[in-house]
């Protein structure tokens, strides 16, 4: 899954997390985060191990009472039992700096922890309880995310802001005076931790807010203003596809401008909905920008009234289910099948031409079409499939191609 470098990728500071390199040129990370009761052990090691399977580089989970953080040396346990490495980030509001130090083993076998300003302490107790965070930091030799939201923004910045607003000849709006708040809620933080003793090669910055327009604004600047690692996300981006497109909306720009260093898609589930699809976007996200590889997709039609069916509707969603699959076995034996491109064509306008494109293609018969169906491999026709098992006949044609194409790319490894 090497990544393909865009040549503008902004330059930052490299920070490990568990064994995976975050930012200083390595590849965007995906990571994601649980919604079960952390304290509740299957249920939550269950969860991480789904998402580490769907592709979640890094996974976060709640810790925020006694029992949850008495809980992860238990999660753990269960994770490195079934060999999943995946690192764990503690997220911690309000009582942080107390479950760190009443639990040390937690705060050693978390691989980072996640801290957001606008809670860690109010009044005279945030800069003792921030400073105990980060000294818990350091003597395990963590990294941090200093993680600001603007629905739980530090009113003391926020206020500070305002009042520095008042005297400036020019006014900002309201908007813009959240935004700058934002901004300088993370980068005060980060210096802050800094002075404490952390090293700028354990600090990922991040300024969530959930409007797109915000998000772009406020990561230009952070981008420009540090060079820390930055963790990417749309905070509260909603339900269904509202939350997809605007997810992708404002990632892809600041992506494209080569901002960004982890990224997670903030969806919220269906009602008993799969939490790994948050995985599938952010993977699909980069991968469609050409930034990253991570399992073969299908290009497929939309269909129209020369369409006849729903059946070429059924193999593409068939096919890509099944690539899905494969890709868990097929990514260790056949380095870069995860590039691989399959196309589903469902007529005989559009259907060759694409198939040609692709590794793999098949061009389904549309209405008043000869009830047949032309596969393409590496541009060429090969075979031409019909009768009832068209879907089995070409998943079968495209593990032999797999098999055949991608064995050298092995064979290239092992040297």
């Amino acid at each position: 899954m090497a990544e393909k470098m865009f040549p503008h990728r902004r330059n930052t500071k490299t920070v490990l997390i568990g064994n995976l390199k975050v930012g200083g040129g390595n590849p965007i990370l995906v990571q994601s985060m649980t919604d079960t009761d952390t304290e509740d052990v299957v249920a939550t090691a269950r969860q991480i191990e789904e998402l580490a399977i769907a592709g979640s580089e890094i996974v976060r989970i709640t810790v925020n009472s006694q029992k949850a953080a008495a809980a992860v040396p238990n999660i753990k346990n269960i994770l490195v039992k079934k060999n999943i490495s995946t690192p764990l980030v503690g997220d911690f509001h309000y009582n942080g700096d107390k479950l760190l130090k009443d639990n040390p083993e937690c705060a050693s076998l978390l691989d980072k922890f996640r801290i957001n300003p606008g809670n860690v302490g109010f009044g005279s107790t945030r800069d003792t309880r921030f400073l105990s965070m980060i000294e818990m930091a350091c003597k395990h030799e963590k990294p941090i995310r200093i993680g600001v939201n603007w629905g739980s923004l530090d009113q003391s910045v926020l206020a500070r802001t305002m009042d520095d607003n008042a005297s400036r000849a020019k006014k900002a709006s309201s908007r813009e005076i959240m935004r700058e708040a934002l901004i300088k809620s993370a980068l005060e933080s980060a210096f802050k931790a800094n002075a404490y003793g952390l090293p700028n090669d354990k600090i990922i910055l991040s300024c969530k807010v959930s409007d797109v327009q915000d998000l772009i604004v406020i990561y230009r600047e952070l981008a420009k203003s540090c060079s820390f690692p930055l963790h990417l996300g749309l905070t509260e981006a909603g339900i269904g596809s509202k939350a997809v497109v605007a997810s992708t909306a404002a990632l892809s720009i600041l992506l494209q401008e080569g901002i960004g260093d982890t990224i997670r898609i903030s969806l919220t589930p269906e009602p008993n909905g799969d939490r790994s699809r948050e995985v599938r976007v952010a993977q699909e996200i980069l991968q469609t920008m050409g930034i990253r590889s991570f399992v073969p997709l299908v290009v497929s039609c939309p269909g129209c009234g020369r369409t006849s069916s729903v059946f070429f509707q059924e193999l593409a969603e068939k096919i890509q289910e099944f690539l899905r699959l494969k890709i868990a076995v097929w990514k260790h034996k056949y380095p870069g099948v995860e590039e691989m491109k399959v196309a589903v064509m469902g007529c005989v306008v559009n259907g060759p031409g694409e198939s040609k494109h692709a590794n793999l293609g098949i061009s389904l018969p549309g209405n008043g079409e000869v009830p047949v169906a032309p596969v393409y491999e590496n541009g060429q026709k090969t075979v031409t499939l019909k009768g009832d098992n068209i879907a089995e006949d070409f998943q079968e044609i495209i593990s032999k191609y797999v098999e055949r194409e991608y064995l050298d790319n092995r064979t290239a490894n092992t040297k």
